[in-house]
Order: C-alpha cells, then sequence, then structure tokens
C-alpha cells in the first residue's frame, strides 16, 4: 500500500515600486500595487482558476481524491484586495471537507532565523487569517521554503502542531527513504513528513523538458513509477509550487491534463490512495528518527539557505531589517509594522542571489530587477526611508546624505550605497 500527499505552495509577494535615492523622506509609496495586481491577474488566469477548477472537478469525481494547501498571509491579503474570484474558488475546494490547510509564517519570511518572538506573531496571525477566512485551523506546518532543522522542529511542536513538513533530501535520509513517516530527533510527539523530491520534481520542473529522458511524463508512465513503491513505502510526498499549474508549465504543455487524470490512473491500483498530511500523521506510525542539525531548504541544487543568505549584500539587509525589530515594536505605530513586516517576505532577497545570475538561472528568471545589485539598492533605499520615518517620529534630527541615501546614524557595519549603486 502506498499513499500520495499532495501540498502545494501558494504565494505571491508584494513586490516594491522603483525607488531611488530621491525618494528617501518623500515617498512612503513602498509597493508597486499596479504591478502586483498585474501579476496576481496574469497568474490567477494561467493557474489559480483553472487549476482550482481541475482540483474541483476532481474531488467531485473521486472521493478518494485529497490535496492540501498552503497559502502566504501577503496572498491572502492580495486576494481579498484584488481577487475575490481566486479566494471564493479556494474556498469551494476546502469546503468540500477533504483539502486541507498548512500553517506558516504570514508574511512568508525567514523569521525564525532571526527573531523568534516575530516568528511566534506571525505564525499566530496566519493561523487566525485562515480561521477567519475558511473556518479551518491547521494542525500541520510548513516553514518557509521548507526551511528545516531539529531546532525548527521542536519549536514548532512546542507552538502544538502535530506535523511539520520538510525536503527529502539524501544528506539527511542517508540509506532511508522519504516514503515514511519519521520523528525528528530532539522531539516527542511531532511527525516530520519528507518530500520525495525526484517525484515532485518530474512533475514541477521536467514536465515539459524535451531533453529529459522520461518525456513525454504520462499518467501511466508516472502512476508505474508510484507502483514501484508499493512495498518499500508507505506515503509519497509530492510537495510543489501551485503555480506549476499554468505558470511555471504552461497549458500547452498537457500540465493541466495530466492532473485531471492522474488519480483515476493511480486508484486503478486498489493498494493506492490519497492522503492529506494530518491524514498521514492519523494512519502511519513513525518509521525512524531523523537527524538534521544544519538549516536545509527545498532552493537549488544546495537545498541550503544560501538563496537568501549567500552573499554579503544579502546578510547586511536582512541584518539591517530585523535590527530595527524593538524600536518598531515600541514605537506601537501599525502601519510602521506593516511595512517592516512585508520588508521581511523571502523574495526581496531572494531578488538579491547571485548564484549563477549570468547563466540565465532561476534567480534570473523570477527576478524584477535587472540585476541582484539593482534589487539591494532598491531595498535599501526603502529601508533608510523606513528609518527616516521613524526617527521623524521620535522628533529627532535625521539628516539624509544626497551622494549616498544613508540615514545619519547608520551603525558601524551597516552597508551603504554610493550614488552609482555599489556597495560600500
Amino acid at each position: 500500500m502506498v499513499d500520495l500527499c499532495f501540498y502545494f505552495q501558494v504565494h505571491q509577494p508584494f513586490r516594491m515600486r522603483k525607488y531611488s535615492i530621491f525618494d528617501i523622506g518623500k515617498s512612503k509609496e513602498y509597493f508597486d500595487d499596479k504591478k502586483n495586481i498585474e501579476v496576481l491577474a496574469k497568474v490567477a488566469r494561467k493557474c489559480y482558476l483553472p487549476a482550482n477548477k481541475v482540483m474541483l472537478e476532481l474531488l467531485e469525481k473521486h472521493p478518494e481524491f485529497r490535496i492540501s494547501y498552503s497559502f502566504s498571509g501577503v496572498f491572502l491579503e492580495q486576494c481579498e484586495s484584488w481577487a475575490p474570484d481566486v479566494l471564493s474558488s479556494f474556498k469551494k475546494l476546502i469546503d468540500t471537507g477533504r483539502v486541507e490547510v498548512l500553517s506558516e509564517t504570514y508574511y512568508h519570511s525567514l523569521a525564525y532565523l532571526f527573531s523568534k518572538e516575530e516568528f511566534k506573531e506571525q505564525v499566530k496571525k496566519h493561523r487566525e487569517t485562515v480561521k477567519r477566512l475558511f473556518g479551518v485551523e491547521p494542525r500541520v506546518f510548513r516553514n518557509t521554503e521548507l526551511i528545516y532543522n531539529n531546532e525548527i522542529a521542536k519549536f514548532v511542536e512546542d507552538m502544538g502542531y502535530d506535523g511539520i513538513l520538510a525536503e527529502g533530501w539524501d544528506s539527511i535520509l542517508g540509506w532511508r527513504s522519504p516514503n515514511f513517516v519519521y520523528r525528528p530527533k530532539t522531539t516527542n510527539k511531532i511527525k516530520l513528513l519528507l518530500k520525495n523530491y525526484r517525484l515532485s520534481d518530474d512533475i514541477a520542473f521536467r514536465f515539459s523538458n524535451r531533453g529529459w529522458s522520461e518525456w513525454p511524463l504520462t499518467t501511466e508512465k508516472f502512476s508505474q513509477w508510484v507502483n514501484a513503491y508499493n512495498g518499500n513505502g508507505e506515503v509519497i510526498n509530492l510537495f510543489m509550487d501551485y503555480e506549476t499549474f499554468g505558470e511555471h508549465q504552461w497549458e500547452d504543455t498537457g500540465i493541466f491534463e495530466f492532473m485531471r487524470h492522474l488519480p483515476e490512473e493511480i486508484l486503478k491500483n486498489p493498494d493506492n490512495h490519497f492522503k492529506t498530511p494530518s491524514e498521514v500523521i492519523d494512519s502511519f506510525p513513525v518509521r525512524d528518527e531523523i537527524d538534521c542539525h544544519h538549516m536545509i531548504s527545498w532552493a537549488d541544487m544546495e537545498r541550503d539557505l544560501s538563496a537568501w543568505l549567500g552573499n554579503r549584500i544579502q546578510q547586511s539587509s536582512i541584518n539591517r531589517l530585523y535590527s530595527m525589530e524593538k524600536s518598531i515594536k515600541e514605537k506601537g505605530d501599525p502601519e510602521l509594522l506593516e511595512l517592516w513586516r512585508k520588508l521581511q517576505t523571502s523574495d526581496h532577497f531572494y531578488y538579491m542571489c547571485t548564484k549563477w545570475f549570468n547563466d540565465g538561472d532561476v534567480h534570473k528568471y523570477f527576478n524584477p530587477y535587472d540585476s541582484p545589485y539593482d534589487s539591494f539598492i532598491n531595498f535599501m533605499n526603502i529601508l533608510n526611508d523606513l528609518t527616516l520615518r521613524m526617527k521623524k517620529s521620535e522628533d529627532k534630527e535625521v539628516s539624509v546624505d544626497e551622494s549616498s541615501g544613508q540615514v545619519d546614524g547608520q551603525t558601524d557595519g551597516e552597508v551603504a550605497v554610493d550614488g552609482l549603486g555599489k556597495a560600500l
């Protein structure tokens, strides 16, 4: 017997507008609402609405079918404001009772790495939003970009969660298979579900690759691969971005038809079933303990944190951002707090990634800036303005150096930006 557990990540950041040095102290508009509305509408048309239609058809046709989603809070916020039809279509899925909603940080942030208190506050806000919109309370947690180690698992267990998701990366599995339920080392009750990255990536990344030896991927072929795990696995966790459907893999690749016919093909084997993460946790015992000391994620071939923290400009900007936490929260200004939190979204630091940028890598494909350095300059200009607003609100004298965009009072070690856009 082998069960399939589908989990889809659904996220859109609030993208920043082009914010120059000359905007500092003059403009409070940090985010490009026009661009955000355009992107949301495009992805809704290509992915969310058609994919949700397929999923609803499958849920109505196959009582055994199950799926799960994790929505970032900033995605849900955009849907409430600009795409209520998208939100409504997700509600229809969840109302079937066979779609699980997972928990995460509201702002899709790296907060756990820098402030555990902020992390808890964001998770709490996310839980409250999910309860308000969908009437459900998550039992299973997935951290931003599946960032995970033993310490995170213990922390999340202490927050009351029954399960946590992570990448089934070879370095933590060793000889073991990702197709069983595990217990994170140092924990007592929480269960660990590990992504089968090979089968997940066959759909998410390789589906339309004509150079792939297994192209074209058919439902019959994929089902054969799943069936091969019968007797050597209990659950196959297929974790991927929801934008796989229609955005990363365009409709003309056949991705929607693949998904439309996959459950029927899987269920031809009476030993196969579908389960949500909570159902997996309730159905299967822990088979072994996983000891993961170092941080892992589902990003890139390294599966580490380098996509967001791998270079000096990323490290400098995020350290500067979190250094403001105490002052922001003591100020008690909801608007400033919300702006500060939206700047925590991991995408802003992903845009600063310099790994393989010149080679047309994924970091360039999803980057709205001409270069990682442009992203850094833009981010720091906004951060300097936010700092200026805080200081003005405290009736302190603050001046802006027009040649660098640096706010007076910047602490030693922080990166300034000169007029040519170079990190000093």
